[in-house]
């Protein structure tokens, strides 16, 4: 019987890619939040006679709009990335 090393595959430390990740689950996690905001706001009455045009509630209900596109634009970019280094790891073994 052949005796087998177990050398473990080697980790890449990707620090962009970490990142991407966490932008993605920050923007669609604050996205979500908003969400739950607004359908509290309208569960409590707050967009009744026109309450969602004051205070902070037009920054909530804007922010879903800009901070989706850009959470899937993030998720794009880390999935090109992700695939573009997998590539060059397996041209490399």
């Amino acid at each position: 019987m052949a005796k087998q090393s177990a050398q473990p595959a080697p980790i890449s430390d990707n620090r962009r890619e970490r990142l991407l990740a966490y932008m993605v689950i920050g923007t669609v996690g604050l996205s979500l939040v908003a969400f739950f905001a607004i359908a509290i706001g309208i569960g409590t009455g707050a967009a009744a006679d026109d309450g969602f045009s004051r205070g902070i509630w037009p920054t909530v209900v804007i922010l879903p709009l800009i901070a989706l596109p850009i959470g899937f634009l993030l998720m794009i970019v880390l999935l090109v990335l992700s695939t573009i280094r997998r590539n060059r790891e397996a041209k490399g073994k």
